[in-house]
């Protein structure tokens, strides 16, 4: 057949069934809307409620919760290292005081929510959970994500704590939990592609890297003693949707096709659920340009329609003045509004798979899943047969570094000689550009709200019991040397009584070490 005859491309996959290419859900938006949850967070605990709650009022499904690079690397806001760092990049947690400040007003057993963390991750959740059962909720009601793709963070983004083994561990001792019906309808990893974009990737290593961890972290809890759909069950996805419409919609229905065949060539007997790949999408912070702001209003547009498009479960959309720092008030909104005109008047909804049989959209979606799953194989051969070990070793020999750097630089050179154009950067001479300097006003985090917080903190530890705090602090320490853990309830029982993130921290690392990176060039 004539490879542009689009007879070539009709495929009796439907949405809604194995292996998902079209979708997960047979009606897709006709049934189930994807969820607009907008990320936000900065200063203190109460400086933060006060946005997330203006989103939640404004149509946002659900918190999501930014957190400041203390917080993000295990520090306490009193910490030398912390300052000047505390509130900038996300709201600051110390304690459960600042978690219970953080959703004061927020009914916990009623919404879900997804928090950005990744190292400290089971600490954030134990402290999500004695909040919660502090506000009369049981933790059987609670719902939502965490980030804790640690993976992710030795590849790309580089926001770790302890060695790359250990961190394994702890991210899959958080499955372990969420699994064992203490707490509700959580997916406690979120394997994120997003981050490993951002960094210079291509899109089809974005799908295959973010594959193999996502592959990884299922060998791992199964070794654990999961029972693979449940421990399935219980991963979700995240990937970023950049400018190149029809890519990222390939790439987004190329995810659930290869997951969903991968699952089942390893674990034959698997479930349906076990095969469905579950994801959020965010637009990319890489494509946003300072240079004429008001373009990136039109870029975050097109890249949110690619994670419509590609079938997404949620969706973040950036403000257009996110290239200065964290959003103003107002292009939080203006991002929301953005993901209200597409539900409503971009009549997408109204099909599952609107691009399905479309000949370059097959087409693609194929070529990124031969792509993918050719990076998943070399990264397996690197660990022997298994996925798991072969991340491990690829990130301990900087094999997954060298590939982002590559990629990074190959799309630079490209921009700096003309073969990439970002409209409003043209070089001089191209007919275009010119563009007045922004005049948008970036969002300021005020300067006294590091003094604030750590009064806060300085307050919790005055009234707390020291001795309490030090032997729940030994129980951690305890069930981190024990290869049978488990560590999630001994992390909860001793930020009941007060300890701090950073004295979690402290007490995992004497444990497990800290993790210090070989420069890789």
């Amino acid at each position: 057949m004539d490879p542009a005859d689009p007879r070539r491309w009709w495929s009796p996959e439907r949405p809604g069934e194995p292996p998902y290419t079209r979708g997960l859900h047979p009606g897709m938006y006709r049934t189930r809307l994807w969820r607009k949850r907008m990320f936000s967070g900065f200063g203190t605990a109460p400086e933060a409620n006060a946005r997330l709650r203006q989103l939640l009022a404004a149509g946002s499904d659900g918190p999501s919760i930014a957190f400041d690079l203390p917080t993000l690397m295990g520090c306490d806001s009193d910490d030398p290292l912390a300052e000047g760092e505390v509130g900038r990049c996300g709201v600051a947690v110390d304690t459960v005081e600042d978690v219970v400040d953080l959703f004061t007003g927020v009914d916990l057993g009623a919404v879900t929510t997804s928090m950005t963390i990744n190292g400290p991750a089971l600490t954030l959740l134990a402290m999500y959970v004695a909040a919660a059962e502090e506000a009369g909720i049981d933790p059987r009601h609670l719902a939502g994500t965490l980030q804790n793709d640690i993976l992710k963070e030795f590849q790309a983004q580089k926001e770790y704590l302890f060695p790359p083994r250990p961190s394994l561990r702890l991210a899959t001792e958080a499955v372990r939990w969420c699994a064992s019906g203490e707490i509700g309808r959580w997916y406690p990893v979120s394997v994120s592609g997003y981050h490993i974009r951002e960094a210079g990737a291509t899109a089809a290593e974005e799908l295959g890297f973010t594959m193999a961890n996502g592959l990884a972290y299922l060998e791992a809890a199964v070794d654990l003693g999961l029972d693979v759909d449940v421990a399935a069950a219980h991963l979700s996805f995240f990937f970023d949707a950049h400018l190149d419409l029809l890519e990222e919609v390939a790439k987004l229905r190329a995810a659930r096709r290869l997951w969903a065949t991968e699952v089942a060539r390893r674990h034959p007997g698997s479930s349906a659920r076990a095969r469905q790949c579950r994801f959020h999408v965010q637009t990319s912070g890489a494509s946003l340009a300072a240079r004429s702001p008001e373009l990136n209003l039109v870029r975050t547009a097109v890249e949110a329609l690619a994670a419509v498009l590609g079938g997404t479960q949620s969706l973040h959309t950036n403000g257009l003045d996110e290239v200065y720092g964290l959003p103003s008030a107002a292009a939080a909104r203006l991002a929301l509004r953005t993901q209200d005109v597409l539900e409503h008047e971009s009549g997408v909804t109204a099909v599952a798979d609107g691009v399905g049989g479309a000949a370059v959209v097959e087409s693609r979606t194929a070529a990124l899943e031969d792509r993918a799953r050719a990076l998943v194989r070399e990264v397996e051969s690197l660990g022997r047969g298994s996925v798991a070990e072969g991340v491990l070793a690829g990130i301990e020999e900087g094999w997954f570094q060298q590939a982002i750097v590559a990629s990074a630089y190959a799309a630079e050179e490209a921009l700096g000689q003309g073969r990439r154009v970002v409209v409003g950067l043209e070089p001089p001479g191209a007919g275009r550009g010119g563009e007045a300097p922004a005049t948008l006003v970036p969002h300021r985090v005020d300067a006294a709200s590091e003094a604030r917080q750590r009064q806060r903190l300085a307050a919790v530890r005055a009234r707390r019991s020291p001795a309490a705090v030090g032997e729940a602090l030994r129980r951690v320490a305890t069930a981190a040397r024990s290869p049978a853990g488990p560590l999630g309830p001994a992390i909860l029982g001793a930020v009941r009584a007060r300890a701090t993130l950073g004295e979690v921290t402290a007490a995992l690392a004497g444990v497990f070490g800290r993790w210090r990176e070989q420069a890789v060039l």
